[in-house]
């Protein structure tokens, strides 16, 4: 019985299973789509299915860079116990390194990629690691620089930083380049920058800000009978603490206070004789955004006993 890319991909709706051992399964039972369910289910797969719904929002972020280009990869599942294990860290690991090498679009284009050190796909790396440890898992996202980068990953993968720098080979080889990158990777994990520069606030929130900060000074009975015009001018004062709270190259650098972080690059670009210009940044917090259920643990077990 012959079989089409719609079986294939209506069986793995059904299992939860990945597409090529779907196909897998399909080419074994002659294209019986019945047949194929129970093929996946002797083999263990098809239990994915069931583990599919869980909410997987623990998991790590992981990093990646050589030379010429860097990755930063976010990869859930469902227990704190799991991401913590070898098993599970080194897939994130394999993960990023696969990104690098190959640049994929976007997640499901990864996913069928051969996996850095590897002859099997990501997805089927995803689904070994899956059968192993019965966790529902998922490469959530993942971004990739090109250029000269610096990464760093903080408690374990809890958050990870990427930071691009716009610098000459011969700087980024020295090993003061890469102090000062993780310096500044640093910088991002913990103060949590929203922007890189002045530049980069979108207008309407700057505009946004300062009508917040007028309305403020207005139900002040110390401002509100103030001008117009010294308004205007306490209000700016005050978005230039926005942009040393908000903006990364504006903040204080938090292992010296005296210097902002776009003076502390600076200053090691000087130090090493040439150019170095931070151009952008990506923070992964782990689980950010994603909704976790609450668990009835009683209830649970109760409804397993039926």
């Amino acid at each position: 019985m012959a079989f089409t890319a719609k079986d294939v991909q209506a069986l793995r709706e059904k299992t939860g299973v990945g597409m090529m051992d779907c196909k897998k399964a399909l080419v074994e039972s002659d294209g019986d789509m019945d047949k194929a369910i129970d093929i996946l289910r002797e083999k263990g797969l098809a239990s994915a299915a069931k583990k599919a719904g869980r909410v997987a929002a623990e998991g790590v972020v992981a990093a990646y860079s050589d030379a010429t280009c860097g990755a930063l990869v976010e990869v859930n599942c469902e227990t704190d116990f799991v991401a913590k294990g070898e098993p599970f860290v080194n897939l994130a690991n394999t993960v990023a390194k696969t990104v690098v090498a190959t640049k994929p679009a976007d997640v499901d284009a990864l996913l069928k990629e051969t996996a850095a050190d590897s002859n099997c796909t990501v997805e089927e790396c995803v689904q070994e690691v899956f059968l192993a440890l019965r966790e529902n898992m998922k490469i959530r996202r993942f971004v990739v620089a090109e250029g000269h980068v610096a990464t760093y990953i903080h408690a374990g993968g809890t958050v990870g930083v990427m930071v691009s720098f716009d610098t000459d080979d011969a700087t980024a080889a020295k090993p003061e380049f890469d102090v000062m990158g993780k310096d500044v990777a640093m910088q991002v994990a913990a103060m949590n920058p929203s922007y890189l520069d002045e530049a980069s606030v979108p207008a309407e929130v700057l505009e946004k800000e300062k009508a917040i900060l007028v309305a403020q000074m207005k139900e002040d009975p110390k401002m509100a009978n103030k001008p117009d015009q010294v308004l205007a001018k306490i209000v700016e004062g005050k978005i230039g603490k926005y942009f040393k709270e908000n903006c990364l190259l504006d903040q204080a650098f938090v292992k010296d206070g005296d210097l902002s972080v776009s003076q502390y690059v600076a200053k090691v670009a000087k130090e090493l004789g040439g150019e170095i210009k931070v151009t952008g940044f990506v923070r992964y917090a782990k689980g950010e955004g994603i909704e976790k259920k609450e668990e009835d643990f009683a209830a649970e077990i109760a409804s397993m006993l039926k």
